[in-house]
């Protein structure tokens, strides 16, 4: 991905940024402190290591509008997650600092004598932080009904969001990587399985135990535990060859106490979500007749409760733990409000290229391939 063609920074500017600037008895710039500054730079940039690397920095003064150093400014290079920014930026000023990401549950039919004649809908909005807790609290509002049978299915409508999985430019070996999600207007424990592993009686294959307890994921155990070796020699991965959701795990374990936690992506982050929730409901002795499936919203139905996630938590979550999933859930809110349903990440990047013309720049010179900073897409191909 190439998003400033014309401009690239990478992270040592901000290494060398405070070092000689400005001294301790003059606010003002200086030619010296300058001087010594770029001279500073320079020196780190004769490492060996800058040999075999592509490098360019551009460091601008924005409170006296003038240019402190370039080097290689105008070489291409993809910036990653400083893209989150630009993502961060537009999704404040198109959806607003009070948007919310709502995730809504209702019924169909008729609920009578503990029973509901009808079906369970929960309607996706593109929640990236929905969590097992949210869900505890649909389980809790089913329940508060009295509900004790659903003769109908339980169905998740996500509609909202076109059927693209990926980002456009995401690479096929990041699977099953939990920074590379699947994506879906429906999201649950931001599409990742957690898998811990830890020894059992030598011999024996280690313990592996998954959050949450579904079987939504099968498991493929063949590692072992051996002797007195603390050492961990674990593989912890998903079948994404033939992309099937069947975690595998391999390798030896030795007995004194260790545990590794793994965090994998999951196929169809919609129906992990479906079946967690009906497995939920089944462990409060609620059943459920029909099985889960994907399906738009009946006419007519009742609204029962929803999860309304505040942007400013995203955009936390977004830009202090860098993370993938939310940047393109805002990507995807925006192409919701602007164009509806099913929103596409090009008609979400339009906000960003929208951005882009509104502070004085072309957006037709920039090339956008996610909000994320996930895709390896350039303009002139990968």
């Amino acid at each position: 991905m190439n998003i400033f063609p014309k401009l690239s920074l990478i992270s040592l500017c901000v290494i060398v940024f405070g070092l000689t600037l400005f001294s301790q008895t003059d606010t003002q710039h200086s030619s010296t402190s300058i001087q010594k500054l770029v001279s500073s730079i320079e020196e780190i940039t004769k490492d060996p290591f800058f040999e075999q690397t592509s490098i360019a920095i551009s460091i601008f003064d924005l409170t006296h509008s003038i240019p402190i150093f370039n080097k290689n400014e105008k070489l291409l290079l993809r910036p990653a997650s400083n893209i989150k920014l630009l993502t961060s930026a537009a999704a404040l000023i198109d959806l607003g600092e009070n948007y919310f990401f709502k995730t809504d549950l209702f019924h169909s039919g008729v609920i009578e004598n503990n029973i509901l004649y009808g079906d369970i809908y929960v309607v996706g909005g593109f929640d990236p932080d929905f969590s097992l807790t949210d869900l505890d609290s649909f389980v809790t509002v089913i329940k508060s009904l009295g509900i004790q049978q659903i003769s109908g299915g339980i169905y998740g409508d996500i509609s909202k969001k076109d059927s693209l999985f990926w980002g456009k430019g995401w690479m096929w070996d990041d699977d099953p990587d939990a920074s590379a999600p699947y994506l879906s207007a429906l999201n649950l424990n931001r599409n990742c399985i957690q898998v811990n592993v830890a020894e059992a009686e030598i011999d024996s294959p280690a313990i592996v135990q998954l959050t949450p307890d579904t079987k939504f994921v099968d498991v493929v155990n063949n590692s072992v535990t051996i002797g007195s070796n603390d050492a961990l020699d674990i593989i912890v991965t998903r079948d994404w060859v033939n992309k099937i959701n069947t975690i595998l795990v391999s390798g030896e374990v030795g007995t004194k106490r260790y545990e590794l936690i793994s965090n994998i992506n999951v196929i169809h982050p919609e129906r992990y979500f479906l079946t967690v929730f009906k497995e939920k409901l089944e462990k409060q002795n609620i059943t459920i007749e029909k099985s889960i499936d994907i399906k738009g919203i009946a006419e007519n139905s009742v609204y029962l409760s929803g999860i309304y996630r505040p942007i400013d938590t995203v955009l936390s979550v977004v830009n202090k733990e860098s993370d993938n999933l939310s940047a393109e859930m805002l990507i995807y809110a925006m192409a919701f409000k602007d164009s509806g349903a099913p929103a596409s990440s090009v008609n979400g990047l339009a906000a960003v290229k929208r951005l882009i013309d509104s502070i004085g720049l072309d957006s037709g010179d920039y090339s956008l391939a996610d909000g994320s900073g996930v895709s390896f897409f350039t303009s002139d191909g990968f």
